[in-house]
């Protein structure tokens, strides 16, 4: 699958050590809940090292559960991968403790934030840094984050859960990558944001990718996710129904009118298809009433 050029990336304010980007290869899996529920269903997906790649689907069609499936964090919500495989640079890691992928290089931001509200924002950062030994690197990892989100520095000690909506998000993505992540995944990050703000995370994320973190984003926001990426994903029950450069799933029309909201005309509700398969369903069904 080709992939196009990602859009340039803001220059930081000071070099640091750039990490080596990582790849992440998701081959036919197949997730179940509660031994009965099954929710992935034979999902293969690429995130080639050094590139942005956006996963869109609606609600319930299976994007957290593939995050789960990455990280390790599906036993706590009684999940178990029963086929398939994750392998992050050809290196088996299914099933893998949540602590070990992310000393492997994998950090996640979740959706909704999930920042800890009580403590301070300096605080909130250096607990992303807890599976790494070396001050000099958190140090750095510190530092880094700084340079991305100048808003924060002097908000260090102000308590998290006193923070807009925008900031809050700020320190999500940096608690993150005090990791020194080589892939970052990013579950809805523009979710709640004003516009303005949903295009600062837009930019952060290039940035991020810019200076070597290979990044996995899963959004609703279709345009603010294809117009980033280099190649993208679409997701329904659990399966991959469309997948190609991000510049082609743009210009894709069932995607535009689905997922873009471009349908016009008396009656034609987006809302009232569920998915592309609805779409095409809608567009037949014009054609016979025409």
């Amino acid at each position: 699958m080709g992939n196009r050029s990602a859009p340039a990336a803001h220059a930081a304010t000071t070099e640091r050590p750039v990490p080596t980007p990582a790849a992440l290869s998701v081959n036919n899996v197949e997730v179940v809940y509660e031994d009965v529920v099954l929710v992935l269903r034979g999902l293969s997906l690429q995130v080639d090292a050094g590139s942005i790649v956006a996963l869109l689907g609606a609600n319930g069609a299976g994007k957290t559960t593939l995050l789960r499936a990455v990280t390790g964090l599906l036993s706590p919500h009684r999940g178990k991968i029963t086929k398939g495989s994750v392998r992050l640079d050809e290196e088996d890691i299914t099933g893998a403790d949540p602590a070990d992928v992310v000393r492997r290089g994998i950090a996640q931001v979740m959706e909704g934030r999930r920042i800890f509200a009580e403590i301070t924002v300096d605080e909130n950062l250096r607990t992303g840094a807890y599976t790494r030994r070396s001050r000099a690197e958190v140090r750095e990892s510190y530092a880094r984050v700084m340079d991305l989100f100048p808003a924060l520095a002097g908000r260090r000690k102000s308590v998290a859960g006193y923070l807009s909506g925008g900031e809050q998000q700020m320190v999500a993505i940096g608690r993150a990558l005090m990791a020194a992540p080589r892939l970052l995944l990013l579950d809805e990050p523009s979710l709640g944001l004003a516009p303005k703000m949903v295009e600062q995370v837009r930019d952060i994320v290039v940035q991020i990718n810019a200076q070597g973190t290979s990044v996995l984003l899963v959004e609703q926001n279709a345009t603010m996710a294809l117009s980033i990426a280099h190649s993208g994903y679409v997701l329904e029950t659990g399966k991959v129904v469309k997948d190609g450069p991000a510049s082609e799933l743009l210009a894709d029309s069932d995607i535009r009118e689905f997922y873009l909201g471009t349908a016009t005309g008396a009656g034609d509700s987006v809302g009232e298809r569920r998915s592309l398969a609805d779409v095409k369903s809608y567009r037949r069904k014009k054609r016979w009433s025409a």
